[in-house]
Protein backbone atom coordinates (compact mmCIF):
# COMPACT_ATOMS: atom_id res chain seq x y z
CA UNK A 1 0.00 0.00 0.00
CA UNK A 2 1.47 3.03 -1.17
CA UNK A 3 0.13 5.95 1.32
CA UNK A 4 1.09 9.63 -0.31
CA UNK A 5 0.43 13.23 1.45
CA UNK A 6 -1.65 15.67 -0.25
CA UNK A 7 -1.23 19.53 -0.11
CA UNK A 8 -4.23 19.33 2.53
CA UNK A 9 -2.94 18.25 5.82
CA UNK A 10 -4.61 15.63 6.41
CA UNK A 11 -5.98 14.47 3.15
CA UNK A 12 -4.16 11.47 1.85
CA UNK A 13 -4.34 9.41 -1.45
CA UNK A 14 -3.82 5.83 -1.30
CA UNK A 15 -3.14 3.58 -3.25
CA UNK A 16 -3.70 -0.06 -2.13
CA UNK A 17 -1.82 -3.25 -3.14
CA UNK A 18 -3.76 -5.04 -5.91
CA UNK A 19 -3.04 -8.63 -6.78
CA UNK A 20 -3.96 -9.52 -10.24
CA UNK A 21 -3.60 -12.26 -12.79
CA UNK A 22 -5.67 -14.28 -15.36
CA UNK A 23 -8.76 -14.85 -13.10
CA UNK A 24 -9.41 -10.85 -12.23
CA UNK A 25 -7.83 -8.94 -9.05
CA UNK A 26 -7.97 -9.21 -5.00
CA UNK A 27 -7.54 -5.73 -3.02
CA UNK A 28 -8.08 -5.17 0.55
CA UNK A 29 -10.27 -2.18 0.55
CA UNK A 30 -9.45 -1.30 4.10
CA UNK A 31 -7.28 -3.12 6.80
CA UNK A 32 -7.15 -1.04 9.77
CA UNK A 33 -3.98 -2.24 11.26
CA UNK A 34 -2.34 -1.42 8.15
CA UNK A 35 -4.16 2.26 7.91
CA UNK A 36 -2.69 2.77 11.33
CA UNK A 37 0.72 1.97 10.69
CA UNK A 38 -0.07 5.07 8.19
CA UNK A 39 -1.43 7.22 10.66
CA UNK A 40 -4.72 6.64 9.37
CA UNK A 41 -6.58 6.27 12.78
CA UNK A 42 -10.26 7.03 12.15
CA UNK A 43 -12.45 4.73 13.61
CA UNK A 44 -15.37 4.27 10.90
CA UNK A 45 -18.88 3.75 11.75
CA UNK A 46 -21.37 3.29 8.31
CA UNK A 47 -20.24 2.71 5.25
CA UNK A 48 -22.21 3.84 1.80
CA UNK A 49 -22.64 3.19 -1.55
CA UNK A 50 -23.89 5.12 -4.18
CA UNK A 51 -24.30 5.48 -8.19
CA UNK A 52 -24.79 8.07 -10.66
CA UNK A 53 -24.78 8.95 -13.90
CA UNK A 54 -22.65 10.88 -16.24
CA UNK A 55 -22.42 14.64 -15.52
CA UNK A 56 -24.14 14.12 -12.00
CA UNK A 57 -22.53 16.19 -9.14
CA UNK A 58 -22.59 15.55 -5.46
CA UNK A 59 -21.68 17.79 -3.01
CA UNK A 60 -20.33 19.70 -1.52
CA UNK A 61 -21.30 18.41 1.66
CA UNK A 62 -20.17 18.12 5.39
CA UNK A 63 -21.92 17.57 9.03
CA UNK A 64 -21.69 20.51 11.39
CA UNK A 65 -21.83 19.16 14.52
CA UNK A 66 -21.39 15.29 14.11
CA UNK A 67 -18.18 16.10 11.31
CA UNK A 68 -17.17 12.98 9.63
CA UNK A 69 -14.07 11.42 7.86
CA UNK A 70 -14.51 9.43 5.17
CA UNK A 71 -12.37 6.89 3.49
CA UNK A 72 -13.42 7.36 -0.73
CA UNK A 73 -13.18 4.94 -3.43
CA UNK A 74 -14.99 4.06 -6.86
CA UNK A 75 -16.18 0.70 -7.41
CA UNK A 76 -16.81 0.88 -10.93
CA UNK A 77 -16.59 4.36 -12.94
CA UNK A 78 -14.92 6.71 -12.98
CA UNK A 79 -14.97 10.27 -10.80
CA UNK A 80 -13.29 13.56 -9.71
CA UNK A 81 -13.39 13.85 -6.34
CA UNK A 82 -12.90 17.42 -4.19
CA UNK A 83 -11.74 18.22 -0.49
CA UNK A 84 -12.13 21.62 0.43
CA UNK A 85 -10.61 22.27 3.81
CA UNK A 86 -13.62 24.31 5.83
CA UNK A 87 -11.36 24.09 9.15
CA UNK A 88 -11.39 28.14 10.20
CA UNK A 89 -7.78 27.82 11.85
CA UNK A 90 -6.54 26.27 9.31
CA UNK A 91 -3.84 27.88 7.01
CA UNK A 92 -5.17 25.98 4.10
CA UNK A 93 -8.72 27.20 4.74
CA UNK A 94 -10.51 27.79 1.40
CA UNK A 95 -8.33 25.65 -0.53
CA UNK A 96 -9.00 22.29 -2.49
CA UNK A 97 -7.79 19.26 -4.04
CA UNK A 98 -9.53 16.99 -6.62
CA UNK A 99 -8.13 13.88 -7.88
CA UNK A 100 -9.72 11.32 -10.14
CA UNK A 101 -10.66 7.78 -8.47
CA UNK A 102 -12.14 4.92 -11.01
CA UNK A 103 -12.53 1.31 -10.73
CA UNK A 104 -9.30 0.76 -12.93
CA UNK A 105 -6.82 2.83 -10.41
CA UNK A 106 -8.12 1.37 -7.42
CA UNK A 107 -7.13 4.89 -5.93
CA UNK A 108 -8.67 6.15 -2.45
CA UNK A 109 -8.86 9.63 -0.91
CA UNK A 110 -9.24 10.15 2.98
CA UNK A 111 -10.37 13.15 3.86
CA UNK A 112 -10.55 14.00 7.56
CA UNK A 113 -12.83 16.19 9.74
CA UNK A 114 -13.39 19.57 8.51
CA UNK A 115 -13.31 19.48 4.73
CA UNK A 116 -16.71 19.63 2.66
CA UNK A 117 -16.58 16.62 -0.10
CA UNK A 118 -18.22 16.35 -3.63
CA UNK A 119 -17.42 14.90 -6.66
CA UNK A 120 -19.05 14.41 -10.17
CA UNK A 121 -19.15 12.18 -12.79
CA UNK A 122 -17.48 11.13 -15.43
CA UNK A 123 -17.97 7.59 -16.97
CA UNK A 124 -21.41 6.63 -18.05
CA UNK A 125 -22.29 5.42 -14.43
CA UNK A 126 -20.32 5.39 -11.27
CA UNK A 127 -20.57 3.35 -7.94
CA UNK A 128 -19.07 5.32 -5.31
CA UNK A 129 -18.21 3.77 -2.17
CA UNK A 130 -17.20 5.71 1.01
CA UNK A 131 -16.46 4.88 4.91
CA UNK A 132 -17.57 7.30 7.61
CA UNK A 133 -16.53 8.16 11.08
CA UNK A 134 -20.04 9.43 12.37
CA UNK A 135 -23.25 8.49 11.67
CA UNK A 136 -25.22 10.50 8.74
CA UNK A 137 -27.14 12.95 10.74
CA UNK A 138 -30.11 14.59 8.75
CA UNK A 139 -30.54 17.83 10.58
CA UNK A 140 -26.81 18.37 10.73
CA UNK A 141 -26.21 18.83 7.18
CA UNK A 142 -24.26 21.42 5.98
CA UNK A 143 -23.44 22.41 2.61
CA UNK A 144 -21.10 24.99 -0.07
CA UNK A 145 -22.08 26.27 -3.33
CA UNK A 146 -20.23 23.64 -5.91
CA UNK A 147 -19.66 26.43 -8.65
CA UNK A 148 -18.26 28.72 -5.37
CA UNK A 149 -16.27 31.63 -7.41
CA UNK A 150 -14.00 31.95 -4.41
CA UNK A 151 -12.93 28.43 -4.57
CA UNK A 152 -12.30 28.12 -8.01
CA UNK A 153 -12.58 24.36 -8.51
CA UNK A 154 -12.04 23.73 -11.80
CA UNK A 155 -14.83 20.69 -12.25
CA UNK A 156 -13.82 19.07 -15.59
CA UNK A 157 -18.25 19.25 -16.30
CA UNK A 158 -19.72 22.55 -17.10
CA UNK A 159 -23.18 21.62 -16.71
CA UNK A 160 -23.44 19.05 -14.12
CA UNK A 161 -26.67 17.21 -13.03
CA UNK A 162 -27.43 18.80 -9.60
CA UNK A 163 -30.25 18.01 -6.77
CA UNK A 164 -32.20 21.08 -5.53
CA UNK A 165 -30.57 20.90 -2.28
CA UNK A 166 -26.88 21.00 -3.69
CA UNK A 167 -27.27 24.57 -6.02
CA UNK A 168 -28.89 26.50 -2.82
CA UNK A 169 -26.10 26.06 -0.78
CA UNK A 170 -24.11 28.72 0.12
CA UNK A 171 -20.59 30.32 -0.79
CA UNK A 172 -18.03 29.55 1.71
CA UNK A 173 -17.71 33.11 2.62
CA UNK A 174 -21.62 33.38 3.57
CA UNK A 175 -21.27 30.64 5.80
CA UNK A 176 -21.14 32.07 9.56
CA UNK A 177 -18.17 30.27 11.47
CA UNK A 178 -20.69 28.52 13.64
CA UNK A 179 -22.14 26.34 10.93
CA UNK A 180 -18.83 24.84 9.86
CA UNK A 181 -17.97 21.54 11.43
CA UNK A 182 -16.35 21.51 15.16
CA UNK A 183 -13.32 19.76 16.14
CA UNK A 184 -11.63 19.30 12.35
CA UNK A 185 -9.22 16.89 13.86
CA UNK A 186 -6.59 15.17 11.36
CA UNK A 187 -6.76 11.68 11.85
Amino acid sequence: MKITPTALDGVWRIEPDVFSDHRGFFMETYHRKRYQEHGIRTVFVQDNLSRSTRGTLRGLHYQIQNPQAKLVQVISGEIFDVAVDIRPESPTFGKWIGVHLSGTNKTQLFIPEGFAHGFCVLSETAFFSYKCSDFYAPGDEGGLLWSDPDLKIDWPITQPVISEKDSRFPCLKEIPRDRLPLGGNTP
